[in-house]
């Protein structure tokens, strides 16, 4: 499957303990989402593009109205990140 570097990005973070939090509109249609490091802190690559391609991919799910966590088949696709930096 192939998956792009913020979602790879994105992924790790929800594997190591993350979640999403989402925020609807008034049709029920999710209009805004944050996604938080296990820490607390706040991933600026997680759009609601790059969120909407996780949950048309199955990556990532929620449960009874729940925040979004990695599902999964997220925790199956997700690599390894190196050390680069």
């Amino acid at each position: 499957m192939n998956i792009s570097r913020s979602e790879q990005r994105v992924l790790h973070v929800l594997a190591q303990g993350g979640h999403i939090r989402h925020d609807r509109a008034e049709n029920g249609r999710i209009r805004d989402v944050l996604c938080y490091s296990r820490d607390g802190h706040v991933l600026a690559d997680c759009t609601l593009d790059v969120f909407q391609k996780l949950r048309r991919k199955r990556l990532v799910e929620s449960r009874a109205s729940s925040p979004y966590r990695i599902s999964e088949m997220g925790r199956r696709s997700v690599r390894a990140q190196l050390n680069n930096r």
